[in-house]
């Protein structure tokens, strides 16, 4: 029988979407489902309500809570990542608050920027701790990695445990081929597409609508055609933003649409985000703060999410876009599907530094993950994704070499970062940062212990 492991189960929302998917597959509708966390409450809840969808389900699933990670991993055969270390509070606020008293303004924060580096550093020694049980007690797992930052975690893995079968998730690809689907008015059905990069800056090389005939239309002409007539992007129902306003920018510069969202690219790139100009803020949409904003308002949802779980019978499972439980299914059932994965780069984008985490279209089946080459990104398109690989690479080096001065390195390689704050005030800040951060830090990053060694 199939057995998951998820490592951060009290991220209940994102727990309780991956699961429903599994449980939903006739294959896996018994399988056995580890749960694991720190936070016994967190922990509890997750319990609680993934055992109502499978109860809702029909299925005879088992549903097993640890707060010891080894112990969740004994035999695993999967071992699904959704943890954020050290939460929206502390880490989380230390990460937005002190840049702000540099001036330096982030929209999500988690990926790359000081934000993004910082939280990798937080993050990969938990993941190396799980890749080092893994190799002790269910060596031939397969690690569905949620975490971010997706980049720095996966290249991080692969540098590290190279031997661990591994692929970094994320929704973008396919959350994106929807949001252009609404635009357009063509059901997302209709669209192929194909395309491939870094994690959060990779772009379509083909988006196109299949005709009766069998014939393919390129849609890249309708989109640009649409921004120019202010008919794209549409209007976000609940905000009232137009949401998409960076990226048909970018599109319109670089030819190729990005498949991760405007709040996310606007801090990837040095051209929106700039604190002498407020107009560029008004102008293309940007949310500062937005990912803050989000925590607050899911950590109050969430507080009345889970007392109606707990007072219903069933919890009723709806689908998510989310590409683990199609990889399960294929890897136990030997049915082939593909999915957009992020692995370690060995020649799939040659343009590309060997190592690296590249995010391309990969086949799944009794096999394993098996990734595709990708030589056809036009080369504007690489040099702005090596931009964002400086900075993942060097934070991964730091991490490797425990060399504290490649985290300074890395924030001054960072395109935002760089846009708004001199040398100096670059290294005050990171400074500053790892100061604040304190024990979630790994001690050799910490200036404090660098002083007294």
């Amino acid at each position: 029988m199939t057995t998951i492991t998820f490592i951060g189960a009290g991220s209940a929302v994102f727990a309780k979407n991956l699961a429903g998917d599994i449980l939903s597959r006739p294959a896996l509708k018994d399988a056995t489902i580890r749960l694991m966390d720190i936070d016994q409450k967190r922990l509890d809840e997750s319990e609680m309500i993934i055992g109502k969808m499978a109860k809702s389900l029909g299925g005879h699933a088992r549903i097993e809570t640890y707060t010891d990670q080894r112990r969740s991993l004994e035999g695993t055969d999967f071992v699904v990542c959704c943890f954020q270390v050290g939460g929206y509070e502390p880490c989380t606020v230390t990460d937005f608050e002190v840049p702000k008293k540099f001036g330096l303004r982030q929209t999500i924060a988690d990926t790359l920027g000081i934000g993004g580096i910082m939280r990798g550093l937080r993050t990969v020694p938990v993941l190396w701790s799980i890749c080092e049980d893994l190799m002790e007690v269910a060596p031939k797992a397969t690690i569905l990695q949620y975490v971010n930052p997706m980049a720095i975690n996966t290249w991080a893995i692969g540098a590290k445990f190279p031997e661990i079968r591994q692929v970094g998730l994320c929704h973008s690809v396919q959350g994106t081929a929807e949001e252009l689907a609404r635009d357009l008015d063509i059901p997302v059905g209709e669209i192929a597409y194909h395309c491939a990069g870094i994690n959060h800056m990779a772009f379509y090389t083909r988006f196109e609508h299949r005709q009766p005939d069998g014939s393919f239309k390129d849609l890249y002409p309708a989109l640009r055609q649409g921004y120019l007539e202010g008919r794209f992007p549409a209007h976000d129902g609940h905000s009232g933003r137009c949401p998409n306003k960076v990226r048909y920018e970018m599109l319109m510069r670089l030819g190729h649409f990005v498949t991760e969202s405007s709040e996310h690219f606007a801090e990837y790139v040095p051209y929106f985000i700039k604190r002498d100009r407020p107009d560029l803020i008004e102008k293309f949409g940007i949310p500062l703060d937005e990912y803050p904003t989000r925590c607050i308002e899911q950590i109050e949802r969430w507080g009345k999410q889970a007392k109606q779980y707990q007072e219903a019978e069933t919890v009723e499972v709806k689908p998510s876009h989310e590409y683990a439980s199609e990889i399960i299914n294929s890897v136990v059932t030997g049915t082939p599907s593909v999915i957009y994965g992020n692995i370690p780069n060995k020649g799939y984008i040659p343009q590309l530094p060997a190592g690296c985490a590249v995010e391309v279209p990969t086949l799944v089946d009794h096999n394993g993950l098996q990734p595709s080459v990708v030589t056809d990104i036009p080369p504007q398109l690489i040099a702005l994704m090596r931009t964002n690989v400086n900075v993942q690479d060097l934070t991964v080096q730091a991490l490797l070499t425990e060399n504290p001065e490649h985290i300074y390195h890395a924030a001054m390689l960072d395109p935002h970062t760089a846009a708004e704050l001199d040398l100096q005030q670059i290294w005050d800040l990171t400074t500053e940062l790892l100061s604040a951060h304190g024990e979630w830090l790994p001690a050799w990053a910490r200036p404090e212990q660098r002083k007294s060694a």
